[in-house]
């Protein structure tokens, strides 16, 4: 199983990344984390690297970068990664789609569907934190690293807008579900944990006690 997290920057996925991979483990699961990018390809990384910093430049330059990365991704990293078990990528791909739409001042549904045409790995169960952007930028003034172009109050209440709407929009094109939730609270984060956590035991995953067992 492939679980996607996605929301702006403040919106809580590392906190909780980081308790989905601490009980999953706990109960035996082997659930592993991967990153957004698979950077694997010199022309896309460069391309990647522009937008990241703010520098739109051509679209479909940027559109086919984020493509072929996400291409790779799949095959080389996220494919070989499902052979242990169940993989968590702390964003992938709405956020890329969010990205190019914020930069390009583009609808995110064009770059959904055409980021969605990449079938060989997708998320089973994508989660859009759906935290206020007030909230997360009260979080991310809290923290001592530089602030990013999508950090900043204007950008960041523009993207929140376009993960909702990429979140519908990967839904129509593929089927798959998005849980839209905030992680505000503690009760909100335990309501997640508990979500995703019945995803990944419902997918019928093979825990490590079981896997001794059968040798």
């Amino acid at each position: 199983m492939l679980l996607a997290l996605e929301g702006i920057a403040g919106a809580g996925k590392s906190t909780l990344r980081d308790r989905l991979l601490a009980t999953a483990h706990a109960e035996g699961i082997p659930l592993s984390h991967i990153g957004q990018f698979s950077w694997l390809s010199h022309s896309a990384t460069r391309t990647l690297i522009r937008l990241r910093a703010g520098h739109g430049g051509d679209e479909q330059e940027a559109i086919e970068a984020a493509a072929q990365d996400l291409a790779l991704h799949s095959r080389f990293n996220i494919a070989v990664a499902l052979t242990e078990g169940p993989v968590l990528a702390d964003r992938l791909i709405l956020s890329t789609a969010c990205l190019l739409a914020l930069l390009h001042q583009q609808p995110v549904d064009a770059y959904v569907e055409r980021l969605a045409e990449q079938t060989q790995e997708r998320p089973q169960l994508t989660v859009l934190l759906t935290t206020e952007p007030d909230i997360c930028h009260d979080r991310i003034t809290r923290r001592a690293t530089e602030r990013r172009f999508t950090e900043q109050p204007e950008a960041a209440a523009r993207l929140a807008d376009l993960h909702n709407e990429a979140a519908d929009a990967w839904t129509k094109a593929t089927g798959l579900p998005v849980l839209k939730h905030p992680c505000t609270t503690y009760a909100d984060l335990e309501a997640l944990v508990d979500a995703c956590m019945e995803g990944l035991r419902s997918a019928g995953i093979p825990t490590a006690t079981n896997k001794e067992a059968s040798r």
